[in-house]
């Protein structure tokens, strides 16, 4: 019977087509592909971590850097760059192209202070470039450091909204904090643990060119129609400073004359190549760094050695990115593809006068001496070293520039920069002297594709502007602009060719800062304080900087330490966990906070069989943590302060059927006891230095095994335990204190 009531016949202006009662009396349809106004190109973004304005080989550094100064000779250099004094306001800039403080980056994003400006993610709401440019077909891919997810979002459990793979990006390979081992690092892969390939020459800055080429590859054997952006960030030359040894060999005794003569030297071909201007000077040494001449020949000889670890570590990346430059050329991709390289900060000159061998004995409050690191000096750079420099060569490295990252001084927020793309850059090896700043480089992008900021968020367009025009015409005039500088309480302005910098001191009140003026047009170094001269220009700055304050939601003022990372801990904590087996917890809020703390740990085991192997609890990797494993039988339990270990061991091997092992530190007066026990019995008692330390707080927990490094080396990892656990329960006996300012240090030298 047929049921004249249907209708026959439905228009649908999104679907296109007609549907009837029947396929017969029906018209299919299909979504029209996406039609572009012109072939667009692909983007690839590579940010370095780290990098001083002096450390790349066409910055005029000692540096062997072929690879990107090739980009830089088929490209343009910038010398007058700016980007934020930290790593991730800068790659939330980057990303947004807005200020760092307006997406909620104002500081780092481990902490969530409660205030618009800084809540260590990038606002939802502001779409990031990789969510642009999906929108337009592109395939988007992010490979390297992320550190752009707060720590309640670094959980295998999610919320997955501010990984990579939530903000944009199709695919991601990398770390999600702010430093890596590069020997062992722990990866990412979308939103599940990576294990490291088995490969005996592993290294990061490899591994991350090894999966950036296999995405490309993936994407231009299936979709060649479609452009593609990679998002390349390298934790190269963030500490540790790790290089093959072959590399490390090629440079010694090449800084054997130090810092200093380093200093003239740079400057010397930073001259000849036109990155700076003539006349300029070199400031004086910043505060805290030893003349070379007046040092010993045995620091001489470690600090040299660290400096020759970190040159290995910047050439050893350099060829990586070589190898995705050949990459890109031997598929006849390099030409249409806009590359950009830049860094995220100045030189960092976080390893103070002396550098260390393992900069986990800071932040755990262990003596680092000058003589543990020279004990290690033919370690550095190696698998069993953290190593840092001293900032001494941080300063070098940042030649002509004033102090390091962190600092609004020109040494923190100038970097260098390259743009690569013969379409628009057609007079190459050239260098660009306007001023730019971090947030101009999507609104570029966007116009070099032919796409509108405008279109994606009206409300939320980018800050930076396009320049574009001056990648086509060296000589094209800078436009006028204002740009302010924060990071915690650290201020700076740019306007009108003038440049102030307040001098703070954490904890003081910012109207007693002193400010300094710089005509930067003609010095470029910031050598020549002017503001006694022209005292109204500074009050003009002054009043301008409240101003941006006032609309970039800088505001509160912060230059809180220990009390910002309480509050990064406030309801994070809990006095019980409950942990299954092959269970792995990221740094982060779903990870215990161990630092400072008593607790009990129990690992409940099913059927316990006789002489039981491998590792029950870790927590860290072999610069630092602390492990409860079996060897043997014999339930183990290691602290590693940072090289400093301290084993307990059970006086018998596990009976089979054992049903739980326990381990329980308490505070003494003389530090801390930690006990072991099979069921309820105690097996082993001993003294330790302390509880965990405080920058215990920065690494991962996992269950049942122990990976990417060993805490001990008593066994090797995984070191997966042969037997079976039902679970493993964590009580605490007192709620979280907070950190040390050492564990605030962590946090800071770890962006």
């Amino acid at each position: 019977m047929r049921h004249e009531s249907i209708k026959t016949v439905k228009t649908d202006n999104q679907f296109g087509g007609r549907i009837g009662r029947t396929v017969a009396d029906s018209t299919p349809a299909w979504p029209a592909s996406r039609e572009r106004k012109r072939a667009q190109p692909n983007v690839i973004t590579i940010v370095l971590d780290d990098v001083g304005f002096g450390q790349l080989g066409c910055y005029g550094s000692s540096i062997a850097t072929p690879a990107i100064d090739d980009l830089a000779a088929h490209g343009a250099r910038f010398s007058n760059f700016h980007a934020t004094a930290l790593c991730s306001p800068t790659r939330a800039a980057l990303l947004t192209g807005r200020n760092h403080h307006s997406v909620g980056v104002g500081f780092l994003a481990d902490f969530d202070s409660g205030f618009p400006g800084y809540r260590g993610a990038v606002d939802p709401e502001t779409p990031m470039l990789s969510e642009r440019l999906k929108k337009e077909g592109y395939g988007t891919y992010a490979v390297g450091k992320w550190h752009l997810a707060p720590p309640t979002d670094l959980s295998p459990a999610g919320p997955f909204g501010q990984w990579p793979t939530g903000r944009g990006f199709d695919r991601f390979y990398g770390f999600l904090g702010g430093e890596e081992d590069q020997w062992a690092p722990e990866l990412w892969e979308d939103q599940h643990y990576a294990p490291l390939p088995d490969d005996p020459d592993y290294h990061l800055s490899a591994d991350l060119v090894d999966r950036a080429q296999q995405y490309l590859s993936d994407h231009v054997s299936v979709a060649p129609e479609r452009p593609f952006y990679m998002h390349l960030a390298f934790g190269a030359g963030h500490a540790p400073h790790h290089a093959p040894r072959q590399y490390i060999e090629r440079y010694r005794g090449a800084f054997d004359h130090g810092w200093d003569v380093e200093r003239e030297r740079v400057l010397a071909r930073q001259l000849e190549l036109g990155i700076v201007p003539p006349g300029t000077e070199l400031p004086e040494p910043n505060p805290g760094v030893a003349r070379w001449a007046d040092l010993s020949a045995e620091q001489q000889r470690l600090y040299a050695r660290m400096q020759e670890v970190f040159a290995a570590f910047i050439e050893y990346t350099d060829v990586q990115i070589g190898r995705l430059i050949d990459f890109l050329r031997t598929y006849q991709l390099l030409d249409n593809t806009v590359i950009v390289l830049m860094s995220d900060n100045g030189a960092s000159g976080e390893g103070g006068a002396h550098g260390s061998a393992n900069e986990y004995r800071y932040f755990l409050g262990v003596e680092d001496s000058f003589e543990d690191s020279l004990a290690m000096i033919n370690e550095l750079g190696g698998p069993y070293t953290h190593n840092h420099y001293p900032s001494g060569w941080a300063q070098a490295g940042n030649t002509p520039l004033r102090m390091y990252k962190k600092y609004n001084y020109a040494g923190g927020v100038r970097v260098p920069m390259i743009v690569r793309y013969p379409a628009r850059v057609r007079d190459s090896d050239v260098v660009r002297q306007q001023f730019q700043h971090i947030t101009d480089v999507v609104p570029t992008l966007l116009d070099l594709l032919g796409l509108d900021a405008r279109d994606f968020a009206p409300d939320k367009a980018p800050h930076g502007r396009s320049f574009v025009d001056v990648l086509e015409d060296p000589a094209a005039a800078p436009s006028a602009r204002t740009q302010y500088f924060e990071t915690a309480g650290y201020r700076g302005i740019v306007k009108d060719g003038w440049k102030a910098v307040a001098r703070h001191e954490p904890g003081t009140d910012y109207d007693n800062d002193q400010w300094e003026l710089f005509a930067i047009a003609d010095d470029f170094a910031e050598v020549h304080d002017l503001a006694g001269t022209h005292p109204a220009v500074v009050e003009e700055l002054v009043a301008e900087w409240w101003t941006q304050a006032e609309t970039h939601d800088v505001l509160p003022l912060d230059d809180r330490m220990q009390t910002r990372v309480e509050t990064r801990n406030t309801g994070m904590e809990r006095a019980i966990y409950r942990l299954l087996p092959g269970v792995r917890l990221p740094n982060g809020a779903s990870a215990p906070g161990f630092g400072d703390r008593e607790f009990t740990l129990t690992v409940n085991l099913q059927d316990l069989g006789e002489r039981e192997n491998g590792v029950l609890v870790a927590y860290g990797r072999r610069a630092a943590g602390f492990v409860l494993f079996f060897d043997d039988g014999r339930a183990t339990f290691v602290l590693n302060r940072a090289g400093d270990r301290t084993v307990v061991a059970a006086d018998r091997p596990a009976d089979p059927g054992t049903r739980q092992v326990r381990l329980e530190l308490t505070r003494t007066d003389k530090g801390a006891c930690a006990r072991l026990c099979y069921d309820e019995q105690v097996v082993a008692e001993a003294a330790l230095p302390s509880l965990m330390p405080a920058g215990f707080g920065c690494l991962s927990l996992q269950v049942g095994y122990n990976s990417p490094s060993p805490v001990s080396d008593l066994y090797r990892a995984p070191a997966r335990f042969t037997g079976t656990i039902h679970d493993v329960v964590i009580e605490f006996s007192a709620p979280v204190t907070g950190m040390s300012p050492q564990a605030w240090e962590l946090l800071l030298r770890t962006e």
